[in-house]
C-alpha cells in the first residue's frame, strides 16, 4: 500500500465523528446502516454526517449502496485489511506472512456474520408493510435487512404512516410504494424470510422468490381502512405500529442459528397467530 493512501486512511479516522461512524459500521457488520440511522444513532446532523461519510468513502474505509432514495453504508473490510496489512508489513522480524493468519481471522470474524433479508408484503404497500420494514431495519440493524412490497401497490405511502415514522425518529428516505415484482426478477436480493401482513396478499398466488425463503402470515387489520376523525385514524396507525413492533421484537430475538427448519417455522407461525387485541 502506498504511503499517501495510508496517510489518507489514518487522517480520515483522526476525527471524532468519523471514528465513531467507522466503529459503528464495523460493529453492525455486513448489513450496514442507512445514513439516517447512523445520524440518529450518533446524534449527528445530516449535512455534517454527509461530509464525513464522503471523507471515509474517499479513504476506502467505507462503501455505500443506493436503496431507492436512501443510501446504505458499510465498513469496507477490504480497505481495512489493506490498511492493517500496511501496518504489519514489517512485523514478526520482517516476515509479514507470520502475521497474516491473525489478520485474516480478524477480518473473517467481522465479515461472516449472518445478515438475513426479510420481505414484508401487503396489497398496497402503503401502510402495514412499510411500518414493518422500518421497524425491522431499526430493531435488527446489523442482523436483518428489511424490504417491503405490494401485490397491487397504491403508488405512494399513506401520509399517516410516514408522519408516524417521522414522529418516532425513523428514517423515511427509503419509503415508496412498489410492486413485489421487484423482488422476484434477476438481480433481486435473495430473501431469507417473507411475511405477509394482510389477508388479501396472503390469499394471492405469490411469485417464486429466489432462494425459497421461509414464509409466515402475520395478518392484521388495515389502519388505512379506519373511518372517523383524523385523530381516530392516526390512533389506528399507532396501534398497528405497536402490534408490528411486538411481533418483530419477538422475531429478532429468536435463536435463528440454533433452530431447525420445522421449529423455526412453528415459532414464526406462533408469532403471527397471537391474537391482535392481546399483543
Amino acid at each position: 500500500m502506498e504511503e499517501k493512501a495510508a496517510i489518507a486512511a489514518f487522517a480520515a479516522l483522526a476525527h471524532e465523528i468519523r471514528l465513531d461512524v467507522f466503529r459503528l459500521l464495523v460493529k453492525v457488520g455486513p448489513g450496514g446502516m442507512l445514513a439516517g440511522q447512523i445520524g440518529e444513532k450518533l446524534g449527528v446532523l445530516q449535512n455534517t454526517l454527509s461530509t464525513n461519510l464522503t471523507i471515509l468513502l474517499n479513504a476506502g474505509l467505507v462503501k455505500n449502496r443506493r436503496e431507492g432514495r436512501a443510501i446504505r453504508y458499510f465498513a469496507d473490510m477490504n480497505g481495512v485489511g489493506i490498511v492493517l496489512t500496511y501496518l504489519l508489513e514489517d512485523c514478526c522480524g520482517n516476515r509479514s506472512e507470520l502475521c497474516r493468519p491473525l489478520l485474516e481471522n480478524l477480518l473473517k470474524d467481522k465479515t461472516m456474520a449472518d445478515v438475513y433479508n426479510v420481505l414484508f408484503l401487503c396489497t398496497g404497500n402503503s401502510a402495514r408493510s412499510i411500518l414493518a420494514e422500518s421497524i425491522l431495519n431499526a430493531e435488527g440493524a446489523g442482523r436483518f435487512r428489511a424490504f417491503s412490497a405490494g401485490s397491487r401497490p397504491a403508488g405512494k405511502p399513506h401520509p399517516f404512516a410516514v408522519d408516524l415514522l417521522e414522529g418516532l425518529k425513523h428514517d423515511t428516505s427509503f419509503v415508496r410504494s412498489k410492486s413485489w415484482d421487484e423482488f422476484c426478477g434477476p438481480g433481486a436480493p435473495k430473501m431469507d424470510f417473507v411475511f405477509t401482513v394482510c389477508d388479501s396478499a396472503a390469499a394471492e398466488p405469490c411469485p417464486l422468490w429466489p432462494g425459497h425463503p421461509m414464509s409466515a402470515h402475520w395478518g392484521m387489520p388495515d389502519p388505512a381502512a379506519v373511518t372517523g376523525t383524523d385523530a381516530e385514524k392516526r390512533l389506528a396507525f399507532a396501534e398497528t405500529y405497536r402490534m408490528l413492533n411486538r411481533r418483530i421484537l419477538a422475531f429478532v430475538n429468536l435463536p435463528l442459528a440454533t433452530l431447525d427448519g420445522m421449529s423455526l417455522k412453528q415459532r414464526l407461525d406462533t408469532i403471527g397467530k397471537a391474537r391482535v387485541g392481546q399483543e
